[in-house]
């Protein structure tokens, strides 16, 4: 770059256009007549032949100071006639402001300006080159070579017009210039493109719609259901049908009409901006185009892209047409450049689409270089993209990381929607100018939805489209539109954005109207739209389509002529076993790129291992270890089995990626699921092998090779099909929810019927073909049959029968199935013959068995996977609470009819309303609207604010000696880059930090801040956090009960809600529910409903705001600060964050603190009129003077250089640091707290409370509103009654009807098993409401202190209580009468009231659970490890007996479920008499001469069992006589029934205190132990302490 002789910039056609590794036929069209510029035709004819791909420039040669640099040139420009006509769209063209000397256009931002007006109808004259505006130049050949840097740049910056024809004036680069960058290009795009690529020459370019019409489904209004509609449902529907009639009754909601007779076109190399309110239909509009037509009712009309209809484009060239949503979807472990590697791949051509010898590799590595550079993400490739909880890129680096995405689909025809949502302005630009590169280049149709679109970004678009409520306004020319809307009698004001100007058109509080024409502009949307379709623009649109359509002929021929077998169909690029090939590379990274989470997983299997094999440590080969060995075969598989229930979380939190993954066709679904599948067959096999080798040994299993390579044969592959089957269910159902409800059933089939809790003889025939299609029960056989085989059991007492002294072997037998009489060995084959019917011949079919299931549910899988629709299409909805809906919205509900159109036919009243609206801005009607709010007295002031965090191994100070002040009435801005620190320091002074060292002092009039500060602020959070059940209404009433003062009377405080309803214009929402975004109010609803909820506490200080505007359309965003500008002129204090502010909202503040990165003031004080203190003070200290048109918010970031990486100009915060307007500002607050601290001594009578109401007014408050949430949720509740319901049933008809048998009591001690098993599900279920209830108070109403911590904790409990009490009665009756268990009142409300215990203590330590869990899915993943704990040691699973002393000692008394089980088992086996079945009884002959009574009746009544006579003479034993017998042997007493009864109240109240206790350390308790102890924050408290007293 040493050399500074210049070139011009190439023209656009030499240029090459077209993909990056393909040329098209249109770059060799336009060489062709490139050679031969005397084949001019008519300039309009051929349009297409020209790649649109780059601007054009007039090539003058190097200028300085306008005068020609070469004489050639000068010869050369002057043979070109001034009236040479060029099709332009562009209207202005850009010149480069800043110097247009030699230097290169290093500024990414480079700000234009206009200098060229429209003339004509479209067209512009071709200025002489001495008039043309210069451009940064290129290096010349000679000196050196042209460098890639100033093509991306000239690349970047391009904005396409309608091609202009190259004329004799234009062509003036010299040929060895003209091939230097034809090399580079073309080196740039994947080598030298080859001219017969087939890719290039069958795409589908431009995109033409016409009478498109999409109806969807959608009341617009619904009421909100309540747990009462479960009883009320039935009875209301009577009463419909004989009021209404049958037909009305049972009628479908309305189709409505969510666009209305849209036509027009969007040519190959053009962009065009979507603009309208939320709700008009942006997003249908971008669907629909973007061929995503899922979830509407109807789409009439013709939509076709490059002349082929939208059903073909579907089926065929799936991948040619691209939607992007808002939300930027990718996953958060992975690196960028593997994100972006992985699209590559999946989207490589064929060989004949690439250069000849250029493998897959090197086109992957060449286009990744170039799309880096191309949106500057080069440094971010090697960092992880990164969510909420892993560290990633910025916000901007992911929005370009999705465009690059989307520009490796190759898609000919892009919608983007709203994707600027939460960047700020230059982040916002610097994301068009890619998307303007990316179509200039590619050559493809962009349409992209804005919310809030700067004049920077306006000039980037060709075309511009207007939507009100479903209605086309305006389409065409994006630089006419202005023009169209101002001959309709609508007036632009000054400083207004167009984009702003024409959203504001539709909006009836915004537009300004021309005197005289209120009568004539159009009101409604249906009146906008036939305005429109009677205008000459739209006769305009109607023309070019039909040439353009005649232009795709032509196109649709040379299509169907290079079209080969390959390019026949374009859904994927790659064959299917590639696609699963790349899948399953990505899965890998993916779950590799997350190594604690899989270390920490495999750490918790190890230690688990440990205590499982710990448990049944060295199990004996004697008849005392078999149902031990039972026990630990069932116990491996069910705990493996249980692990798999985290993938169904993970399922549903992927699935997102995966339908964009689909909709970008990138692979199949069913791909994905292959390779998910894959991926698992080796950390699966880590996982078994880890649980298997530990409790295989430590448990004493047979220790023969074959043996154990078989059980971790059979455990890995019922592993891996029940992984398989819950993902199978998880990509089938729609929704976590349902599928929790599913797995909670399908869980206790999989465990009751694997044949170890019920032996198959004792299956009811309705449940028994269970066991057939269930893969454990087959793992379980060959466990089983694999282990004792070959085992010789040996028998030992007590198992010996009967055990008498010097009795004869021959005469005694053992107590085990399977046993023969007069031996005392049993073979190991024989006992799982007779106890299970299980044999080792069967192991290998089995294994057969489990990999069909295995397959079986894997194609399942993919098949749900396949059926889902990405993007799925409809209406949103606002939800009111009976009783309280707006009568318009009552009478549509009632007829079931779609909305009218609201504004038709009230011209009149509109009008007076708008009169209203303009007289408003007088002083005394405004005054009258926001008279009722409360008036701020105080000032709060705050000097040398400084806050550091720990950072890595140092710290990192995030603001640095910030001071400021606000006063009542005044509006103050806080502004800077993402980054700066903006929502920093508001939280610093909102005092809602409680991280990291603050200093600095804080002052209210003088003071230091009251007790009751953080209560008397409003802080309006960025997030609009509510409780989703709520309506506007209650949550105003809420705040302002737990918040305004206790001597308020209650009337009062209502009266003032009352009037914030009024004066934030929520009257007919007021009964609407607040919902969740989607179902529920919109976005600019809901943030009213966040700064209305913060004004119902009447703040006596200020109020904060973070964010008001952000993710509002430019209307919505105009309306708010319309709200916070009366707030302020009725006397509040404000103080508020901004992004992406017009002139137009900028105006409306008093004063601005602009930070910039590090959190350094770079200006603190008044804006002034037009901004104009705030610019002379920047143009003073060497700002580049503001032009009269350009956006002063924008200009001033510029202008510090906030946000540009390439920034080298001079740093503002050291010029703010030492200028007066700083020192006098020191000086100005010194005086403020000097004056006000006197002036406040008069007045000593300050309110020093934290919270404002006494602790039993929030309690009742919080519990009321907890129950209400609860009743409106009619999911959450019907959820759990199903369950318990489902499970319920399911437990009695497994053990329907128990008799008196061994096998019976078995049954009985089992089904209490189950009962208490259900509890995981349920847990899983309640956890999440828990979590959402803290997330609530933790982020809002925590900070604002309206109540405290324990109240919440209240709500939650108390709120569960009635429902749990009501699910478990509903559980007992479906459990305890089908079983046969005692019929006596007294054993039944004993049971009953355990069955209520169990509620109780499942209920708090789920919460419990929850309370220390940061967020859903690490609290599910903890159910089941506390839950095995509780379980495994309650002696069921390992009996009393059997369990080693080390757990028999201390866990087994502490395990809660050991008293439950205790409690129901001593109920239900009290005096119950057991009678063996034939099989259960030990077989012996008595000795010669003796009966079997007298031979071992003394015994037997000994070991409490009973002796009798088979018809064969021998003697047949029965371990026990009674239930109280067999249930000794598992160490159950009756005897202790009610003392387990007072133990779990114990346990229960425990839990309850715990989940006080960890929601206490979740809010900030640990904070505050681990401060206590830490040296450094005690030393930082010290010097806090030290300079408060120096400042007293």
């Amino acid at each position: 770059m040493s050399s500074h002789q210049e070139r011009p910039t190439p023209h656009v056609d030499e240029l090459p256009g077209g993909w990056i590794e393909t040329p098209g036929e249109q770059n060799q069209r336009s060489h062709e007549e490139h050679t031969d510029i005397s084949r001019q035709q008519d300039v309009c004819e051929d349009l297409h032949t020209i790649p649109a791909g780059f601007e054009p420039l007039q090539s003058s040669g190097h200028m300085t100071a306008g005068a020609p640099s070469n004489p050639n040139d000068q010869g050369r420009a002057s043979t070109s006639s001034d009236s040479t006509a060029v099709p332009s769209s562009e209207g202005r063209d850009k010149q480069s402001e800043g110097a247009l000397s030699s230097q290169y256009m290093d500024h990414r931002r480079a700000s234009t300006t206009s200098t060229v007006d429209e003339e004509g109808a479209g067209y512009a004259a071709i200025k002489p080159a001495t008039s043309a505006p210069t451009r940064p130049r290129l290096q010349h050949g000679d000196s050196q070579p042209l460098t890639e840097e100033d093509l991306f740049r000239v690349l970047s910056r391009r904005r396409s017009s309608f091609t202009r024809r190259e004329t004799a004036t234009t062509v003036s680069s010299s040929d060895e210039e003209q091939e230097e960058i034809n090399k580079l290009m073309s080196r740039m795009f994947g080598k030298s493109r080859q001219e017969a690529s087939e890719e290039e020459k069958t795409r589908h370019v431009g995109v033409i719609f016409k009478n498109l019409t999409v109806k969807g489904m959608g009341a617009g209004a619904s009421l909100q259901p309540s747990v009462g509609d479960i009883f009320l449902g039935l009875p209301r529907l009577i009463k419909n049908v004989i009021t209404k009639g049958p037909r009305q009754a049972a009628g479908k909601p309305p189709v409505r009409t969510i666009l209305d007779d849209f036509s027009g076109c969007i040519r190959p190399g053009e962009m065009l901006l979507v603009l309208g309110r939320p709700g008009a239909g942006c997003s249908t509009f971008l669907k629909v185009l973007g061929n995503q037509r899922f979830g509407y009712e109807d789409i009439a009309g013709d939509v076709t892209y490059g002349g082929t209809d939208a059903q073909e484009m579907h089926k065929k060239f799936r991948s040619e047409v691209l939607y992007n949503p808002e939300d930027d979807l990718h996953y958060a472990t992975l690196k960028v450049k593997e994100t972006l590697k992985f699209a590559l791949k999946t989207r490589t051509p064929g060989k004949s689409s690439r250069k000849e010898g250029e493998s897959r590799g090197d086109y992957v590595k060449e286009f990744l270089r170039v799309v880096s550079k191309l949106f500057w993400i080069e440094h971010t490739m090697n960092t992880k993209v990164g969510n909420e909880l892993i560290r990633g890129v910025s916000g901007g680096e992911k929005k370009r990381v999705s465009i690059a995405e989307a520009m490796i689909t190759k898609a000919s025809v892009q919608s983007w929607d709203n994707s600027t949502r939460g960047l700020d302005a230059s982040t916002a630009l610097e994301y068009v100018q890619s998307l303007r590169s990316l179509t200039n280049m590619a050559q493809i149709s962009t349409s992209v939805a804005l919310y809030q679109a700067g004049e920077s970004l306006y000039d980037l678009f060709d075309k511009v489209l207007l939507i009100d409520h479903g209605r086309c306004c305006y389409f065409g020319p994006t630089e006419k539109a202005a023009a169209y809307f101002e001959s309709l009698g609508f007036v632009r004001p000054d400083r207004w954005t167009t984009a702003d100007f024409l959203t504001s058109v539709t909006d009836e509080n915004e537009r300004h109207i021309k005197e005289g024409w209120e009568d004539r502009i159009p009101r409604s949307p249906a009146q906008f739209g036939e305005a429109f379709l009677g205008s000459e623009q739209h006769k305009n649109n109607l023309q070019e389509i039909a040439e353009f359509e005649e232009e795709l002929e032509t196109m649709v021929e040379e299509r169907r002529a290079a079209q080969t077998k390959a390019t026949k169909r374009k859904n994927y690029t790659l064959s299917f076993h590639k696609q699963v090939m790349a899948c399953t590379r990505r899965q890998f990274l993916v779950m590799t790129g997350d190594k604690q989470s899989l270390a920490g997983k495999w750490g918790g299997i190890a230690f688990q291992a440990i205590i499982v094999g710990s448990l049944f440590f060295d199990l004996p080969k004697t008849a005392a270890g078999v149902f031990q060995r039972g026990g630990v075969m069932f116990f491996m598989l069910l705990f493996n089995a249980l692990l798999a229930l985290a993938e169904l979380t993970a399922a549903f939190e992927s699935r997102p990626i995966l339908l964009k993954h689909k909709s970008f066709s990138f692979y199949r679904p069913a791909a994905y699921a292959i390779a998910q599948t894959v991926v698992d067959i080796p950390l699966v096999l880590v996982q078994v092998v880890i649980f298997d080798v530990v409790v295989y040994f430590m448990s004493n299993l047979q220790r023969t090779a074959s043996q154990f390579f078989i059980s971790l044969l059979l455990l890995w592959a019922v592993t891996m099909t029940i992984y398989a089957f819950f993902r199978a269910l998880g990509s089938l159902v729609g929704s976590l929810d349902v599928a929790t409800r599913l797995t909670g059933v399908a869980i206790q089939a999989l465990v009751v019927y694997t044949g170890y809790l019920i032996p198959p003889s004792k299956m009811h025939p309705w449940f028994s073909w269970l066991r057939w299609i269930n893969p454990v029960q087959y793992g379980f056989e060959g466990l089983m049959a694999n282990e004792f085989y070959n085992l010789e059991i040996e028998c030992v007492p007590p198992y010996v029968v009967p055990q008498l002294p010097n009795a004869n072997p021959q005469y005694q037998s053992c107590a085990l199935q399977g046993s023969t009489p007069g031996s005392l060995t049993v073979s190991g084959a024989d006992y799982i013959a007779v106890a299970y019917q299980y044999s080792r011949s069967h192991l290998w079919r089995n294994l057969g068995f489990i990999c069909a299931f295995f397959l079986f549910f894997v194609f399942l899988t993919a098949l749900g996977m396949e059926l889902q629709k990405p993007n799925k299409g409809g209406g949103a909805v606002t939800i009111y609470k009976r009783g309280q809906v707006p009568k318009a919205v009552e009478k549509e509900l009632e007829a079931k009819v779609a909305p009218k159109d609201e504004e038709v036919g009230k011209a009149p009243t509109d009008s007076t309303a708008y009169a209203n609206d303009e007289a408003s801005s007088d002083p005394e009607t405004k005054n009258d609207a926001v008279k009722g709010v409360a008036k701020n007295e105080t000032i709060f002031t705050w000097q040398n604010v400084n806050y550091t965090i720990p950072y890595e191994k140092g710290e990192r100070t995030l603001l640095q000696d910030v001071q400021g002040y606000v006063k009542p009435g005044r509006l103050t801005a806080l502004m800077g880059s993402s980054g700066a620190g903006k929502t920093t320091l508001l939280n610093t002074l909102a005092q809602r930090i409680n991280f990291g060292v603050i200093t600095g002092d804080f002052l209210v009039d003088g003071r230091p801040l009251p007790a009751s500060f953080q209560r008397s602020t409003g802080f309006a959070e960025q997030m609009d956090v509510h409780e989703p059940t709520s309506t506007v209404r209650e949550a105003l009433r809420f705040s302002a009960k737990l918040r305004q003062p206790k001597e308020v009377p209650l009337k009062e405080k209502y009266d003032y809600v009352e009037k914030m309803i009024d004066l934030l214009e929520m009257r007919d929402i007021a009964g609407a529910v607040i919902g969740k975004p989607g179902s529920g109010l919109n976005q600019e609803q809901r943030k009213r409903v966040t700064i209305g909820v913060e004004l119902a506490s009447k703040p006596e200080l200020l109020m904060f705001l973070d964010e008001p505007t952000s993710g509002l359309d430019s209307g919505a965003a105009f309306n708010i600060v319309r709200f916070l500008r009366k707030l302020a002129d009725a006397g509040q204090a404000i103080l508020c964050t901004i992004h992406q502010p017009s002139s137009v909202l900028f105006e409306h503040f008093d004063q601005l603190l602009l930070l910039k990165s590090g959190g350094r003031t770079v200006y603190f004080g008044e804006l002034g009129k037009d901004s104009r203190t705030l610019l002379d003070y920047l143009e003073r200290n060497g700002a580049k003077k503001c032009s009269p048109n350009a956006n002063p918010a924008e200009y001033m970031l510029e202008a510090i250089g906030a946000g540009n990486p390439d920034y080298k100009g001079k740093d503002y915060a050291d010029v703010w640091a030492s200028s007066p307007e700083n020192q006098k500002l020191t000086e100005e607050i010194q005086e403020i707290i000097r004056s006000r601290r006197d002036a406040s001594k008069a007045g000593e009578n300050r309110d020093d409370r934290a919270y404002a109401m006494p602790f039993a007014t929030q309690f009742m408050e919080v519990v009321r509103r907890s129950f209400i949430a609860m009743w409106r949720d009619p999911p959450y509740v019907i959820g759990m009654f199903m369950l318990h319901i489902f499970t319920g049933l399911f437990n009695s008809f497994t053990f329907w009807h128990l008799g008196n048998s061994q096998i019976d009591m078995q049954s009985r001690l089992f089904s209490v098993f189950m009962t208490l098993t259900i509890s995981p599900p349920l847990i899983q279920q309640l956890q999440p409401r828990f979590i959402n209830l803290r997330s609530i108070y933790e982020s809002r109403e925590g900070n604002s202190k309206i109540y405290s911590w324990t109240a919440f904790v209240w709500g939650a409990i108390l709120s569960e209580i009635p429902y749990r009490i009501l699910a478990g009665t509903i559980y007992w009756c479906c459990w305890y009468w089908p079983t046969w268990f005692p019929r006596d009142t007294y054993t039944a409300a004993s049971v009953y009231i355990f069955v209520i215990l169990f509620e109780l203590y499942y209920l708090g330590f789920g919460q419990m659970i929850a309370a220390f869990s940061p967020n859903e899915l690490l609290a599910s993943l903890l159910v089941p490890l506390f839950f095995t704990f509780i379980v495994i040691f309650c002696g069921v699973v390992v009996p009393y007996v059997a369990l080693p002393y080390f757990w028999q000692s201390w866990m087994y008394p502490l395990s809660p479920f050991r008293y439950l089980l205790e409690g129901f088992l001593g109920l239900l086996l009290d005096g119950i008499p057991v009678r063996c079945d034939t099989n259960e009884l030990a077989i012996f002959p008595a000795p010669p001469g003796q009966s079997c009574d007298s031979y071992v009746g003394e015994f037997a009544r000994q070991m409490g069992g009973y002796v009798e006579t088979q018809q064969d003479g021998n003697c047949g034993f029965c371990q026990y006589a009674s239930g109280n017998a067999f249930a000794a042997s598992f160490n159950v007493f009756p005897r202790n029934v009610w003392r387990d009864f007072g133990i779990m109240w114990a346990y229960i109240i425990f839990n309850f205190a715990m989940v006080f206790f960890c929601t206490w350390l979740y809010l900030g308790g640990l904070r505050k132990i681990k401060s206590f102890f830490s040296p450094s924050a005690r030393k930082s408290k010290e010097q806090a302490r030290q300079q408060k007293g120096d400042a007293a």
